[in-house]
């Protein structure tokens, strides 16, 4: 094959239209890129890891552009003189795209018309997504698509059709885009068992993935295609260059030590954003987002459009305003959170700034790589500290890069819930054979160890429910025809199934809605259900009155003057990876040679001068004795999660030593515990705790293990099917409702079916996603190693003082935990100057 540039040039090889092309926009096709081509022109499947930027969807996308060009008929009079192309015919897809986020779609949708179009195939893109137009889904259903980007709910859905199965039998290739991002949760899950049958369908189906740097690429590769053992790992660019940049405070300012949000930097910030054209702003909450946007839009010193802000929980159109301002430059500023972390492309934005700790290094270099997101261009990060700590995790996230540290995402397994939900799917979209599901199910990564006894409770499940919901009609959705085939056969069943396809779990949200006007998105119940009618509250970059709140819709008012509370989303606090956690407790003793370690020089003498550094190898306690008390505090630096179940486990067992009852709090870098009544501590009392032996049962012991299985089994029968969710034109169910109905269920489950497959797996997700039991038994290995440096003090130190005032926050007020903080910070901080 040969094509001609514009300069004359001819080139030669299966790819030469896709080269031709790129010359003729001043590009150079990378090698990895030709190398993507050349393994999918040969038929084969394989995972592509390249950085944000690099030209990765051009990669995974020419292969199947450069095939449809070898096959394309040669022009005739007659194709010459039509003036309309002839009607598809249905099975026309080709290409199916999927995208992890909905926000993705319409840039990739875009990003893949102009290679269609410059190299003349008359191929149609549309989106299946739950923001795609009516054409586009028309399109999709009837399979006159060629291309079809879509998220892995839509693909199921799709797959619930029995029409359906004839069109995809016809794919040629199905690209994964930002597999890391769905590798380590269910929605991972979910699209592994629709690639399953995507391969049934047509085994020489080609997958090709798409994936940002992981620290577990082979398993990555082995989830994305568990039938290719020897599937290529192709390596892209080398990561980008990376550069780090922290906002220091003044020589002779004072810097919190814990429990602020840092709006104190905000001249320095604003000094920042006016030096470039335009900026990222990242912030890791959608509340921290909100007040970082007010603050700047009480000082912003030009048109107020030119401000915006972006989240997850905001209005579809809202968001993509944003998103087209950043595009087209006329927005300087964008506040955002996650929600902005994947590929979307914004070549116009020059910056990116990160308001504390980014907690991971993957985070910290998806949100850097956000800004020049062009390819050979520097990745650069502007990282605005909230308090003195997270100084030392700059540093470290710079460490972590520059050795090529980042962090693994275990994919989950045996996830029945998801299971179930995926067979009652393929019941609705035209039936299955137990037995052909079994093999086609195990032929994944997430059920390879599936077996006969828990694949006959899933189907027990989807048919009546399990053995104590047998007799309720509502949990019969799935009937086994005279021949054998498993199918859904109730009008009803099936609409309510189609409608809770997916793994995301709902956080009980309330639209938020204008008087006079459009949606601006939502906020969870919980914060919505404490206001009265005009009390204000700030949302969407707004201050909103509440005016009247039914049917799970709160209708507001622009407020006239005044302030208002921001609303605060569970689930929002990120906890510091442990990758990263490794890294800062190294840092502590290293040598001061970077901005940030010499910056908290000060506060890193004193932790030394009071007590001691911590360091691996050892394990720094700290005994402190001041008004009110002793506290035991702790630092394995193993992360928040982990530190609670440790905070737990060790209460147990301290009071198993001197009979006491303990309250206890824990951070990033450890816990804290304190008991009710004074005792003494000794070395032993301290190796005690840190025993690895017995750990299941005394967390058994330790924790109301039931109360955490019953919120953990909410989620899970939502995704399994137990809680459908209200028929269109019905009033939506609150998250009250929820609760109670799978509190009920879990209730009656326990009493009378306490084998049933979904409390198992409630259990078992409470230790490996609440508890990380796997890395909690590590921790205590690690720190039953580790040389035991305990100091008996009668001042709380930089180190602990953060934790404990976390340990205030369920005692006081809001405000008055503030204010406690920040009077003590200040008289420790005064009694140890100089």
């Amino acid at each position: 094959m040969t094509a001609e540039t514009t300069s004359g040039k001819r080139l030669r090889g299966p790819d030469a239209p896709l080269r031709a092309w790129f010359e003729s926009q001043g590009w150079t096709a990378a090698p990895f890129q030709r190398e993507v081509w050349k393994r999918y022109m040969a038929g084969e499947s394989g995972l592509l890891q390249t950085p944000t930027g690099s030209g990765k969807t051009l990669a995974a996308f020419g292969g199947p552009l450069l095939e449809a060009c070898a096959n394309k008929p040669k022009p005739t009079p007659a194709t010459r003189t039509r003036k309309r192309p002839p009607p598809r015919p249905p099975g026309s897809l080709k290409v199916l795209w999927i995208t992890p986020l909905r926000a993705l779609a319409v840039d990739t949708a875009r990003a893949l018309r102009a290679p269609i179009e410059a190299l003349g195939l008359d191929w149609v893109v549309a989106m299946r997504t739950g923001d795609a137009s009516a054409r586009d889904r028309r399109l999709a259903r009837s399979g006159q698509a060629d291309v079809l980007v879509t998220t892995p709910e839509s693909l199921s859905l799709l797959l619930s059709y029995a029409d359906t199965a004839p069109q995809l039998s016809q794919l040629q290739c199905v690209i994964v885009d930002e597999w890391h991002e769905l590798l380590g949760n269910k929605r991972g899950v979910l699209l592994q068992l629709a690639l399953a049958r995507l391969r049934r369908l047509n085994p020489a189906l080609r997958i090709w993935g798409v994936s940002a740097t992981l620290g577990n690429l082979d398993e990555a590769c082995d989830a994305l295609l568990p039938h290719l053992p020897d599937a290529p790992l192709v390596a892209g660019v080398a990561p980008k260059r990376f550069t780090l940049d922290t906002l220091l405070p003044g020589e002779d300012e004072r810097f919190p030590w814990g429990g602020h949000l840092g709006l104190a930097q905000l001249p320095r910030v604003l000094e920042r954003l006016m030096a470039e054209r335009t900026s990222l702003l990242f912030a890791n909450t959608r509340s921290q987002a909100e007040l970082w946007h007010r603050a700047l839009s009480a000082v912003w010193p030009e048109a107020p459009e030119t401000l915006a802000l972006h989240h997850g929980s905001l209005d579809p159109k809202l968001r993509a305003a944003a998103e087209d301002g950043l595009r087209d430059g006329s927005i300087r500023c964008a506040v955002a959170t996650s929600s902005l972390d994947l590929g979307v492309d914004f070549p116009a934005v020059d910056q990116v700034l990160q308001i504390g700790s980014p907690k991971g290094v993957s985070r910290l270099l998806q949100r850097a790589g956000r800004a020049r997101h062009r390819p050979g261009e520097a990745g650069h990060v502007v990282c605005v500290p909230t308090h003195a700590l997270e100084l030392v995790e700059y540093a470290a996230a710079r460490v972590a890069v520059g050795e090529g540290t980042i962090e693994s995402r275990p994919p989950p397994v045996l996830s029945l819930d998801v299971l179930a939900q995926h067979c009652v799917t393929l019941a609705l979209g035209g039936g299955f054979d137990a037995d052909a599901l079994f093999d086609e199910v195990r032929d994944t990564h997430a059920f390879r160890a599936l077996d006969a006894t828990a694949w006959r409770a899933v189907l027990d499940f989807i048919v009546q429910g399990g053995t104590a919901l047998a007799h309720y009609p509502d949990f019969r959705r799935v009937v086994r025809d005279e021949d054998g085939i498993y199918r859904v056969d109730d009008r009803r069943i099936a609409l309510r199934h189609r409608l809770s396809i997916g793994t995301i779990a709902s956080d009980g949200a309330v639209r938020v809605k204008m008087m006079r006007g459009g949606g601006l998105g939502s906020v969870e119940e919980s914060f919505i259900g404490r206001l009265r009618p005009r009390d204000r509250f700030q949302f969407a970059g707004r201050t909103l009155e509440l005016v009247r709140l039914e049917d799970m819709t709160a209708y507001v008012r622009l407020a006239k003057s005044g302030s208002g509370t921001v609303p605060k989303w569970s689930g929002g606090r990120m906890a510091l990876s442990g990758t990263l956690a490794h890294v800062v407790e190294r840092l502590f003793e290293a040598p001061r040679d970077v901005p940030e370690l010499r910056a908290i020089g000060r506060l890193l003498d004193l932790q030394q001068r009071l007590s001691a550094l911590p360091a691996p190898g050892r394990l720094l306690v700290e005994w402190i004795h001041v008004r009110g008390g002793g506290h035991l505090f702790l630092y394995p630096f193993a992360g928040r999660l982990v530190h609670e179940g440790l905070a737990a486990l060790w209460s147990l067992r301290w009071g198993r030593v001197h009979r006491n009852s303990f309250t206890f709090a824990a951070n990033d870098y450890g816990l804290v515990l304190s008991p009710a009544q004074d005792v003494p501590l000794e070395v032993a009392d301290v190796e005690a705790l840190l025993t690895p032996d017995a750990l299941l049962e005394d967390l058994r012991e330790s924790l109301n293990l039931a109360e955490l299985a019953r919120r953990q089994f909410r989620d899970i029968a939502r995704v399994a099917g137990l809680l459908p969710p209200s028929l269109p034109g019905r009033a939506p169910r609150s998250m009250r409702q929820l609760q109670a109905s799978s509190g009920l269920l879990f209730d009656v489950l326990r009493r009378h079916d306490p084998d049933h497959m979904l409390l198992a797996l409630a259990e078992r997700e409470v230790f490996a996603a609440q508890l990380e039991v796997v890395r909690l038994r590590e921790t205590l290995e690690d720190c039953s190693a580790r040389t035991l440096s305990l100091h008996a003090l009668k001042t709380f130190t930089p180190m602990s003082f953060p934790l404990w005032a976390e340990s205030l926050r369920g005692q006081l007020s809001t405000e008055d935990w503030k204010t406690r903080v920040q009077r003590a910070a200040a008289q420790l901080e005064k009694r140890n100057r100089g």
